[in-house]
């Protein structure tokens, strides 16, 4: 048999080998084909090359246990610089949470400070404002409002307060921005860049809160001076037409020299000599200045005592309807209805009430500063005399007793005794009818 026969197809083929082996009688014989040789010889390479990479690993195994073991302990190393850069990065947040919770808390004691200065001073104000409208000068709802309302929450306690709605919309305020990134890029853990912190922002809130009320304090000081400004013209007014009718000023509206030579006491110093208080001090002289001479004025007969009404005869020389001679008419006389109510021009005390000849029943109030008012000619007198009047009170009822030719109102205004025209009262009266009631 011929073991290397032409192939068909791929021509000529390999010629296989016999392996003969011989043991006493017995023969036996292999054949080897290519493809077990091929395999073999694949097989021999690959232990051939897998002693190779034994014999290296253990020639070399001491460099490369040595290489990875320096290898772990560099990134142990990393990672424990990454550890202490991580808790110093944390105590410096905790440090400046400390730092600026101290911060806020320094800022919130000053602003509450401020605002117990505020709430003291609108207290005062408060006082002051209401004798303001009191004499005309102002209307009490337009005054500012309290700045403590506005900006915190009612003082009960500092500390205390600081957990309620004041302190917690200034947290609400804090917490705006975004917090720095506790656990970072490893790459980038010891420089984070830095944020707006919450003593910034602290900073920035409490300086817009005060100087808010720093523009209520301002806008208080402006209306006290305002107020001051305009309560000292009304008294300007008022003093002038007092001056002109001679009466006497009130003590109080006037500056009092006090007698040094009888007077002592411990020095202590003064409460506050700060600018507002000061000027609430001027608002004060200058409204019981305005309330001196006002009251003054009012106390005095110069408004009109029939608003209306005709006036039939004037003050001074006239024809004496009865005598038909020149005589003075030492009053004014104004038409009235029979019965209609009397009141009087001013509050007094009245002095007499009663029949008094020409006048027919009449009735005098003294209103002090030797300041006097007569009503005659009424048909009835309601007071008598002792009685003290106001300005609404009817003092009698209007009729035609005495020497009259007609139902009116006979009304004098006299001065120390002497009669003077009460037109110059009138007149006067419309001058300070913005500053009496």
């Amino acid at each position: 048999m011929n073991g290397g026969h032409q192939h068909r197809v791929f021509g000529k083929q390999a010629q296989e080998h016999i392996l003969i082996l011989a043991s006493g009688d017995k023969v036996r014989y292999m054949t080897v084909r290519p493809w077990m040789a091929a395999l073999a010889f694949c097989f021999l390479g690959v232990f051939s090359i897998g002693y190779l990479l034994a014999t290296s690993y253990l020639v070399l195994r001491d460099d490369l246990i040595g290489a990875a073991m320096a290898r772990q302990a560099r990134m142990q190393h990393d990672y424990e610089d990454r550890i202490a850069a991580l808790r110093a990065q944390v105590d410096r947040i905790t440090s400046r949470q400390l730092l600026d919770q101290q911060v806020v808390e320094d800022k919130v004691d000053k602003l509450m400070e401020q605002q117990m200065a505020l709430t003291s001073r609108h207290g005062k104000l408060d006082n002051l404002l209401d004798r303001a409208e009191s004499s005309g000068l102002t209307d009490k709802e337009s005054a500012p409002s309290s700045p403590a309302q506005s900006y915190a929450p009612a003082i009960k306690d500092k500390r205390a307060s600081l957990g309620e709605s004041g302190i917690e919309a200034i947290e609400k305020q804090l917490a705006g921005g975004a917090p720095a990134d506790a656990t970072p890029d490893n790459t980038t853990l010891a420089y984070v860049p830095a944020t707006e912190t919450v003593g910034d922002r602290a900073d920035r809130i409490f300086s817009k809160v005060t100087l808010s009320l720093k523009d209520v304090e301002q806008d208080q000081r402006n209306r006290v001076e305002q107020l001051t400004s305009d309560a000292g013209n009304a008294a300007n007014a008022i003093e002038s037409v007092l001056t002109r009718f001679k009466i006497p000023m009130p003590e109080t509206a006037t500056k009092q020299d006090w007698d040094d030579s009888a007077v002592g006491g411990p020095f202590v110093e003064p409460e506050s000599n700060d600018d507002f208080n000061n000027s609430l001090i001027a608002l004060d002289g200058a409204l019981t200045r305005l309330e001196a001479v006002r009251n003054t004025a009012e106390s005095l007969p110069f408004r009109n005592p029939a608003i209306g009404k005709e006036m039939t005869s004037p003050f001074g020389n006239r024809r004496d309807p009865f005598l038909g001679r020149l005589a003075l008419h030492s009053g004014v006389d104004f038409r009235f209805s029979p019965g209609e109510k009397i009141r009087p021009t001013a509050p007094g005390k009245v002095i007499s009430a009663g029949w008094t000849g020409g006048y027919g029943n009449m009735v005098e109030i003294d209103h002090g500063n030797g300041i006097s008012t007569r009503y005659g000619h009424m048909s009835q007198v309601l007071v008598t005399a002792g009685d003290t009047v106001d300005r609404n009170d009817v003092i009698g009822l209007a009729g035609s007793t005495g020497r009259s030719t007609g139902t009116h109102l006979h009304y004098e205004v006299r001065q120390n005794g002497h009669a003077v025209d009460p037109v110059y009262f009138m007149n006067a009266g419309l001058k300070l009818a913005t500053y009496i009631k």
